[in-house]
């Protein structure tokens, strides 16, 4: 029901644009969160946007260069990422849970829909 999307391969300093798409729900009352899984890693919590209040949560690994939106009329939430790094390369996830509040977060276990992930790879 989470379809993520727009992973590839980019220099460092590049950016790229992740799409994650959600089907048999709307985002209002959702939580959507984007997380990344490097390979030999824990899966890390990147950013956050409450779909009630549009509240955003971001990891200090990726403040000030990562962004994450919505298009509520789309069911789609966005993660713009700028001035990519090698270290940012992982598979990137989308996931979702009812939260019917401003509530967001970047904890995993919090989450209970999972998409598929979309692979970014930054060379150096």
């Amino acid at each position: 029901q989470l379809q993520a999307s727009g992973g590839g391969l980019v220099q460092a300093g590049g950016s790229l644009r992740l799409s994650c798409t959600a089907s048999g729900f709307t985002f209002d009352d959702y939580a959507i969160g984007w997380f990344r899984q490097a390979p030999g890693k824990e899966r890390e919590g990147v950013s956050c946007i409450s779909g009630s209040d549009g509240s955003t949560y971001y990891a200090d690994s990726v403040k000030g260069r990562f962004t994450i939106s919505s298009d509520n009329a789309k069911n789609t939430v966005y993660l713009q990422m700028n001035s990519l790094k090698p270290e940012d390369t992982a598979v990137y996830y989308c996931a979702a849970v009812w939260s019917g509040s401003s509530w967001c977060g970047l904890g995993g276990p919090d989450f209970d829909s999972w998409g598929q992930g979309t692979l970014v790879t930054v060379s150096s």
